[in-house]
């Protein structure tokens, strides 16, 4: 079927908006800052078949625009294969296992499958940043991990809700492991309200323009954004072009982490080999596969973003060499650092290599950090815990126009520092320094930013 330019256009912001709303949703509802606020989340669609990326919010986080895709996938070779519960309509699995297309266990994804009539059209899924799953220090950020047990607590695809109502045993398994329990079911209910809302606003297009005529348009906008994605590589010159970029430990073993990547243009496709890089190392930074993905889209988005976002964007860009190193992370390596500091390094890796060949679009590493500063401890006033975020931004490399802008946010992220009344509403509380007297043996803060710890 032929979609005609003007419904094609109109179904592409359609279904733009559809991911838009539900990221709304979601900061809106939640109650922790670092989604309501600092808008740590990313909402989207995705293929019923093999869950490749239709479309996702504008006000995502940038890093999750793979991961999401990776996870999608998963998910739909583990019910294939019978290691997840089959879908029905109104079911919303929840996950965050880092192995399985994620990141660091904080960030937990809901799926839920999208019918129309009988038939699974697509899924919705969202992942939002969780302030704490457990492990061995508030806000999961142990720079001193040495398996992901340490970090927090881990779960595959299961069914959160079954039928549009909440499994409370599941619900309460996952609070009774983690810290701020009696918190999370304000940003459980709200990441489940944007998938909701994303349902009816995504029957509401369907029901005007038609099942068919829908599924034609998102197949020529994947065809559309693969080939635009190939016109933006031929601009790049011809031949192999290499960089370095450094982790500065792992937290644990102080030595530097190295990330050697060479990119190739083959005429409109690039290879990205990261053969060399340093090996899996024995802390927590770590990337898992989904996240070094992630990381060389993101950077290649920022570099041609007039090419629309969908999988077909991510098909000239093959990614190989990351086996037996650090960017590839398997079971039980920790990994809480991956998203936060060494995605970044990818995407600096990136920029690096291609600076000299688009001196015009590419600019200079940036800071290359999210600046996540997790505090945590027990209020004993009130007899209850906290957990809270700070997030940093940093400065911008040059670029052949002029100077980085001084503070923005991270070239991973759109999060930025959520405003103090933020905090304040949460805690009622002046005593934050105290200790934690839970875990009196583990540092009270953590820094994500190559592996350092304050107490």
């Amino acid at each position: 079927m032929t979609v005609d330019p003007i419904t094609l256009s109109v179904i592409q912001a359609g279904l733009q908006q559809v991911c838009d709303e539900m990221d709304l949703a979601f900061s809106r509802a939640a109650f922790s800052p670092v989604i309501a606020e600092a808008n740590d989340r990313s909402d989207g669609l995705y293929d019923a078949k093999d869950g490749s990326l239709i479309a996702q919010g504008a006000g995502g986080l940038p890093v999750f625009v793979g991961t999401m895709q990776y996870s999608t996938k998963t998910l739909i070779e583990m019910i294939a294969d019978g290691r997840a519960g089959a879908p029905e309509p109104g079911d919303i699995y929840i996950v965050n296992d880092p192995y399985l297309g994620g990141t660091h266990l904080m960030d937990v994804r809901f799926a839920r499958p999208f019918y129309r009539g009988d038939t699974l059209f697509c899924w919705l899924s969202n992942t939002g940043h969780w302030p704490d799953t457990g492990g061995a220090v508030p806000g999961g950020f142990s720079a001193s991990a040495t398996a992901v047990e340490q970090e927090g607590l881990r779960l595959p695809p299961v069914k959160l809700f079954k039928r549009g109502q909440m499994d409370a045993e599941i619900y309460a398994i996952i609070c009774s492991n983690i810290r701020v329990a009696d918190q999370r079911i304000g940003d459980v209910k709200a990441q489940a309200a944007a998938l909701d809302l994303g349902a009816e606003r995504l029957g509401a297009l369907m029901d005007r323009y038609g099942d068919d005529v829908v599924s034609a348009a998102i197949a020529e906008l994947r065809r559309r954004a693969a080939e635009q994605m190939r016109a933006s590589v031929k601009t790049i010159p011809q031949g192999t072009h290499r960089s370095v970029a450094w982790v500065d430990s792992d937290g644990v073993v102080n030595e530097p982490l190295e990330i050697r990547l060479s990119v190739t243009r083959d005429k409109d496709a690039l290879l990205f080999d990261f053969a060399g890089s340093s090996p899996p190392c024995l802390g927590p930074m770590n990337s898992v596969r989904a996240t070094t993905f992630s990381s060389v889209y993101l950077a290649m988005r920022h570099i041609f973003p007039e090419v629309p976002i969908s999988a077909g964007a991510f098909e000239p860009l093959r990614i190989t060499g990351i086996e037996d190193t650090f960017l590839d992370a398997q079971y039980p390596r920790p990994v809480s650092g991956c998203a936060a500091e060494v995605s970044q390094r990818i995407a600096e890796a990136v920029f690096a290599a291609l600076v000299e060949a688009l001196p015009d679009r590419v600019t200079a590493a940036p800071a290359g950090t999210s600046g996540n500063f997790a505090l945590g401890g027990h209020d004993p006033d009130r007899d209850r815990d906290f957990v809270m975020y700070q997030l940093s931004g940093g400065g911008y490399g040059g670029w052949s126009g002029g100077d980085g802008i001084s503070n923005g946010c991270s070239t991973i992220g759109i999060s930025k520092a959520p405003p103090l009344r933020s905090w304040n509403r949460l805690f009622r509380c002046s005593t934050i320094t105290t200790p934690c007297t839970r875990v009196p043996a583990v540092p009270v803060c953590t820094v994500a930013g190559s592996g350092s710890t304050m107490n």
